[in-house]
């Protein structure tokens, strides 16, 4: 399995599909009403795609999954990029911190962050992708075999990345509050499985690392819905061809 698609539920997806494409100088690789697919590549590391699906609710506060973005010394420029294309301040309390916390046009919070030792300058736009989880140490495990990335010392209590040592940061961050229950995360990851893979297998692996398939009214579905201990979904792709 490889980690594959940061997925961004928007009302409009045209509207913050476009403001993701032009922030991140991403590809539009697919344009369609209800979904917009931005390709996020690093050369020489990974290539993630943004999925942006319609749904019919709002954003809600307390994202579990968000994005950092590479800022460093360019922090002022991006943060003005970010706020021309729609963006706008966003206060959650963070106080006085040397991040800056933002929200897209659809309310959506994401950080442009200052310089760390831990943020490659050439590890494309995004710097990490702190997650909420319950246990960090017990989550690696799980998160680890679903995205093929490779544990990574940094100031979090437990973080992977793609295994070229670029790309993002998958940041497991102690959450502050249990994830409620029924109310699904306004972002969250895809992995794809690998030709030869079987996805009953794959979904037997996660579910023994602690991992939860999910009930759901939405159909005969390709993939597979689940949660990960702490509670946040991840789908499960079946290898492309299948």
């Amino acid at each position: 399995m490889l980690l594959e698609n940061i997925t961004l539920d928007a009302l409009d997806p045209r509207v913050v599909g476009a403001f993701w494409e032009e922030l991140l100088g991403g590809r539009r690789i697919t344009d369609e009403p209800d979904l917009v697919e931005v390709r996020l590549e690093v050369p020489g590391g990974p290539v993630l795609d943004l999925c942006v699906p319609r749904v019919p609710e709002p954003a809600a506060p307390g994202p579990r999954l968000h994005l950092d973005l590479l800022g460093g010394p360019r922090q002022a420029e991006v943060v003005q990029q970010a706020l021309d294309l729609g963006a706008r301040h966003l206060d959650i309390g963070q106080g006085d911190v040397p991040w800056v916390v933002l929200a897209d046009p659809e309310g959506t919070p994401f950080c442009v962050m200052e310089e760390r030792a831990e943020y490659r300058a050439d590890g494309g736009p995004v710097a990490a992708l702190p997650l909420d989880s319950a246990d960090p140490a017990r989550d690696l495990a799980f998160w680890q075999a679903l995205s093929g990335w490779r544990p990574e010392s940094t100031s979090m209590p437990a973080a992977l990345r793609h295994p070229s040592g670029l790309g993002p940061l998958l940041e497991l961050c102690p959450e502050t509050t249990a994830k409620p229950a029924g109310v699904k995360n306004r972002m969250h990851l895809d992995a794809r499985l690998e030709p030869g893979e079987d996805l009953d297998d794959c979904v037997a692996r996660a579910v023994a690392l602690g991992g939860h398939e999910v009930e759901h009214d939405w159909g005969t579905l390709p993939w597979r819905v689940l949660t990960d201990p702490s509670g946040n979904e991840v789908c499960l792709l079946p290898p492309h061809g299948d």
